[in-house]
């Protein structure tokens, strides 16, 4: 009879947890910290509606998130929120998420009820609000005058948090040094990190810095340079 193999070489199976954003998962860094203390005094007297805004991956629907949990906020998506109940809104805060998709005559309602008692608006896109494409004069001058928080590309720090994140969904242990390795050579947004994650998984076997040097090897689409002066 054959020996049992070693729990570090028997099969992984790709499994994967779906795990909902949670503070703890969130990690305030350089990249974020801006956006992230002007959303945690919000809703005030800096205005209802506000404007969260930065590139593919950098962690804002996130934080959005965070927001409306906190402040039992009703999600809203794109074009799709001129499917909502305009009764269920009122008084109440509103996340609008891929807000440059939603109609003119949404996102005009949307920042009037933003103004009631009880009720505020948060828009998140990547670009501002000063950029997206309305037809009616007014909405565009009340976009205009809108608050806009920013947020950069991940950073180190931001970028590890990720990684670890979608290593735990597919309870996943690195070795030593593989989030570092990968901080080093991955681009910088949430969509690189969870493909490589991802690609790293697919191959069953312990995720050390060989596999990691290896699997990235064959994914020059995830391959950032290191900065001279950085190990392989």
């Amino acid at each position: 009879m054959s020996a049992r193999r070693s729990a570090p070489d028997q099969l992984r199976l790709p499994l994967k947890r779906d795990v909902a954003p949670s503070a703890a998962a969130f990690v305030r860094s350089g990249s974020n910290a801006f956006a992230y203390d002007a959303l945690a005094a919000w809703p005030n007297a800096t205005g209802r509606v506000m404007a969260l805004c930065g590139p593919a991956g950098c962690g804002k629907s996130h934080l959005a998130a965070l927001w409306a949990e906190r402040v039992g906020a009703v999600p809203l998506n794109g074009s799709e929120a001129a499917l909502a109940d305009p009764l269920e809104l009122e008084g109440r805060p509103v996340l609008l998420d891929i807000a440059q998709d939603a109609d003119d005559e949404t996102l005009f309602h949307l920042i009037n009820l933003a103004q009631q008692d009880g009720g505020a608006l948060l828009m998140v896109s990547r670009p501002s609000p000063r950029r997206w494409h309305v037809e009616v004069p007014d909405l565009r001058s009340r976009l205009d005058a809108v608050r806009v928080v920013a947020m950069e590309a991940p950073d180190d720090a931001a970028l590890s948090a990720i990684l670890a994140a979608r290593f735990a969904e597919r309870s996943i242990t690195p070795g030593d040094g593989v989030i570092d390795y990968l901080v080093l050579r991955i681009d910088r947004s949430a969509a690189a990190a969870a493909a490589i994650v991802e690609r790293l998984d697919a191959e069953h076997r312990p995720v050390t810095r060989a596999l990691a040097r290896q699997v990235l090897g064959a994914s020059a689409d995830l391959f950032e340079e290191p900065s001279e002066g950085l190990q392989p």
